[in-house]
């Protein structure tokens, strides 16, 4: 075999084996390999150190403890519930959620964020597994972060979702779970996007994800428009999540209420739905007084 020289160092393959594998065990090399990745990868980002198992085909692999039909008897399925909404109208971006997080029928906890505040001028929303929405979500803040400082300008609502599409691409059948909506403002204006971790991405004026998203879609439809004032649509969006607290039992906690405006977002309000029921309960009540008082006055008449 030629000998090669590359700045005065001999890299020919047979030197390169003499000196590797002449006078060690396979175990000594495959352990200095094995400390030689472990040290790159605590020098990366979070990103790279998400590890995958070690096989070829890991879809294949965890396929017996992720499918109900696995022919193992461990099975991870995620039991989760949540509601998230988010609609564009002629002033911004609304984004409500609820607070509740169940492992199962336990409710674990009635105060989660479900609002990743990713800069100040993008929202992520978190429906799914709580810890595949954050980790992502925190990712793609990273992301932005390098595209901003690369490029001297804000990323793009529409380019920051892409990434995360793309990111989440990559481990579609390896049991994440995660539906989320990234919305925020950019040279285009107002942008709603929906990614989930099948890789799917969606852009719409308005958007529900959850286990209450069905509840919340009833009210959505009978009340929005583009020409909601901004207290409308504040309301619309509180209204919408406290209906699919009420109807679903894994939704609940508090509305935390976000506006994407041109200038950044801002965080509304955060209303716990039980002095919220009762508020719109005396509401409804009075309406209904009132309606009964006018069929009366209009039945008075008729005897007239």
């Amino acid at each position: 075999m030629d000998h090669y020289l590359e700045g005065g160092v001999d890299t020919s393959m047979d030197v390169f084996l003499g000196k590797h594998l002449s006078t060690r065990t396979v175990n000594e090399c495959v352990d200095e390999c094995v400390d030689e990745e472990n040290a790159t990868i605590n020098t990366l980002g979070p990103l790279q150190q998400f590890s995958l198992p070690m096989t070829n085909d890991p879809v294949s692999f965890l396929a017996p403890y992720t499918n109900v039909n696995g022919k193992e008897n461990v099975k991870i399925e995620f039991a989760h519930g949540t509601t998230t909404l988010g609609f564009k109208f002629q002033h911004g971006v609304i984004i409500a959620v609820d607070s509740r997080a169940t492992a199962g029928s336990y409710i674990a906890s009635q105060t989660v964020k479900k609002v990743i505040e990713i800069n100040p001028y993008l929202l992520g929303t978190m429906a799914g597994g709580a810890a595949d929405c954050s980790y992502w979500e925190r990712v793609l803040a990273m992301e932005c972060r390098l595209y901003e400082l690369r490029n001297g300008e804000r990323i793009s609502v529409a380019a920051a979702s892409k990434i995360l599409a793309n990111i989440v691409y990559n481990y579609r059948g390896m049991g994440l779970s995660m539906g989320t909506m990234v919305c925020g403002w950019d040279k285009k204006g107002p942008g709603l996007f929906y990614v989930d971790s099948d890789g799917t991405r969606l852009t719409n004026n308005l958007f529900s994800v959850g286990s209450g998203s069905t509840y919340a879609y009833g009210v959505l439809d009978a009340g929005y428009k583009w020409e909601l004032s901004v207290e409308e649509a504040y309301d619309l969006g509180r209204r919408a999540i406290y209906h699919a607290t009420h109807r679903d039992a894994y939704s609940g906690g508090q509305v935390n209420l976000y506006h994407m405006q041109e200038t950044g977002w801002v965080k509304v309000s955060a209303d716990n739905v039980g002095p919220l029921h009762y508020k719109y309960k005396a509401e409804k009540e009075a309406e209904n007084s009132r309606h009964e008082e006018g069929e009366g006055m209009d039945a008075g008449e008729d005897n007239q």
